[in-house]
């Protein structure tokens, strides 16, 4: 794949998570009703989801600058990637498997999204390796 349909496909990858995950954010720090009631059905304390919120907003906000925080940006897919292991686990126990469907879809959004990333940022680790 060359680098332009590479980074086409990151940019609009990015550009949709921040979206989902921004909105997301914002409805947990505003008291949404809807995700509120989901969130607590779940079992979730309503301290955690304004920590969520802002976890998610301030990942959001790292994501969009370009070229720059990339190991911070490791630790925001990571972090994303928690989020959504931990809403899919939730929701099949607590929801049934049909309360999954958004997900699964954010997961595949969110690996195509990431593995482009490592297709345009390949991690050199061998920089930081301790010489004796």
């Amino acid at each position: 794949m060359n680098t332009k349909t590479t980074k086409i496909i990151y940019w609009t990858g990015i550009i949709l998570t921040s979206l989902w995950f921004g909105a997301s954010g914002f409805f947990e720090l505003t008291t949404n009703k809807l995700v509120w009631e989901i969130t607590q059905q779940l079992g979730y304390p309503a301290h955690f989801i304004y920590i969520l919120g802002v976890m998610k907003i301030s990942g959001v906000i790292t994501l969009l600058i370009p070229n720059k925080l990339l190991r911070l940006k490791e630790w925001v897919f990571a972090g994303i990637f928690f989020d959504i292991i931990f809403a899919f686990f939730s929701k099949l126990v607590v929801l049934g498997f049909p309360a999954t469907i958004d997900a699964i879809i954010a997961f595949a959004m969110v690996s195509i999204t990431y593995a482009m990333f490592r297709e345009l940022y390949t991690a050199n680790y061998s920089q930081n390796a301790i010489v004796s």
